[in-house]
């Protein structure tokens, strides 16, 4: 197994059919991959339309969370279960377009060693005036303290060795923070722009004022950890 797809959804059941036959289209003949759908406690048919579909997708995986536990820990969830080398993930709700997959995995591979995260970078937003507000406040705001480099970390579209990942400290939240601790581990990253689309069907299940606040609290910790990372040693072992 090369590549493995995780995609994090509370909710979705109107949303999964067609995302898995767009992922299916993009990836077919491309690589060897696996699909693995984290069903954040869903209350809604999402478990039942999952179980229907992985009869006739070989490829497609289950993994459950008993109650919703978020989106951190629902890609961190796949990530341990993935199989693959490289691990690249998308929004459940279909506004990330998986024609951009092959681009993100590409750029992975490209990049050798030297590259750790390629992130989608998005175009064109489909969301709200107000959405779209307060992800450029969040964005300047944590460029500004954490020099990241990244002008959209909330674009679900993100690829990376799934060792690199692994390795980064784990807290909720961590895939709002990816390029600064990915940059903190001494990794490159690339940035692949992709257009966004509307949702396919139903609300947002994440939210962004159940967030706020911890997301603050959660900047202040990240910029610590950088503050506090220390040169890695090289160590040899003496005969």
């Amino acid at each position: 197994m090369d590549v493995s797809i995780v995609v994090p959804v509370r909710n979705e059941a109107e949303n999964v059919a067609p995302l898995v036959k767009e992922i299916v289209a993009a990836l077919d003949g491309r690589w060897p991959y696996e699909i693995i759908y984290v069903n954040d406690g869903s209350t809604d048919a999402t478990g039942e339309r999952l179980s229907e579909l992985m009869k006739r997708q070989p490829e497609l995986r289950q993994l459950r969370h008993a109650t919703s536990f978020g989106q951190s820990a629902a890609v961190r969830s796949g990530v341990r279960a993935a199989r693959g080398e490289i691990v690249a993930t998308l929004d459940g709700d279909g506004q990330n377009n998986p024609a951009f997959l092959p681009k993100l995995i590409s750029a992975i591979e490209k990049g050798g060693s030297r590259v750790g995260l390629a992130a989608g970078q998005r175009v064109g937003r489909k969301d709200t005036g107000f959405k779209r507000w307060q992800s450029r406040t969040a964005n300047a705001v944590r460029n500004a303290i954490l020099h990241d480099g990244t002008r959209d970390t909330g674009c679900g579209l993100k690829a990376f060795r799934r060792e690199v990942f692994l390795s980064m400290p784990y807290f909720d939240g961590l895939h709002r923070f990816l390029p600064a601790l990915v940059r903190r581990e001494g990794f490159d990253i690339a940035y692949v722009d992709v257009v966004d689309r509307p949702r396919h069907s139903g609300v947002s299940n994440y939210g962004f004022f159940d967030r706020l606040w911890i997301g603050i609290l959660d900047l202040a910790g990240v910029w610590w950890l950088i503050r506090r990372k220390k040169p890695t040693p090289v160590a040899t072992e003496v005969q």
